[in-house]
């Protein structure tokens, strides 16, 4: 049972996203859960995943540096989404996104998923299986900055 609940949260962290121009990433996620206090008022606390249950909203957060002398230009992280995972958001950085293992990509609100009779139908948050940043700036020598989504364990 043991080595089953570590498989399974291995398989929640994030392989590692792609990056080129020697920029380093590091990946973490956390559980988010909601503690609620003497008074009634509620915080959000993210937590390190020890067990995780269908329904719980992991917090995956993807932290950059350029470590290279020079800026990285035209980067790119793509990250793809753990099986066991159905993506929620990624906040305000409206990332583009894959349905089809990353393939194709786009913004999820303009992809459609082809049904079995021939019929399209939108793209829901469940269909995702690759997120993607595109830098539109260059990241300077030295430079850093973190990144966010949001996902629910199926």
């Amino acid at each position: 049972m043991r080595t089953a609940l570590f498989l399974f949260l291995a398989a929640l962290l994030p392989t590692q996203a792609l990056a080129a121009n020697q920029v380093a990433l590091a990946n973490d996620v956390f559980v988010e859960r909601v503690s609620t206090d003497a008074q009634g008022k509620q915080r959000i606390l993210l937590e390190e995943p020890k067990v995780v249950v269908p329904g719980d909203r992991l917090v995956f957060v993807l932290n950059y540096r350029n470590a290279g002398a020079q800026p990285a230009d035209k980067f790119v992280i793509t990250n793809p989404l753990p099986a066991a995972v159905s993506f929620a958001d990624a906040g305000d950085t409206r990332p583009l996104v894959s349905i089809d293992g990353g393939r194709g990509w786009g913004q999820l609100d303009q992809l459609t998923v082809a049904m079995s009779d021939g019929t399209r139908r939108a793209a829901q948050p469940g269909d995702v299986t690759h997120i993607r940043w595109a830098f539109q700036k260059p990241i300077p020598a030295g430079g850093s900055g973190k990144l966010m989504f949001r996902g629910v364990v199926k």
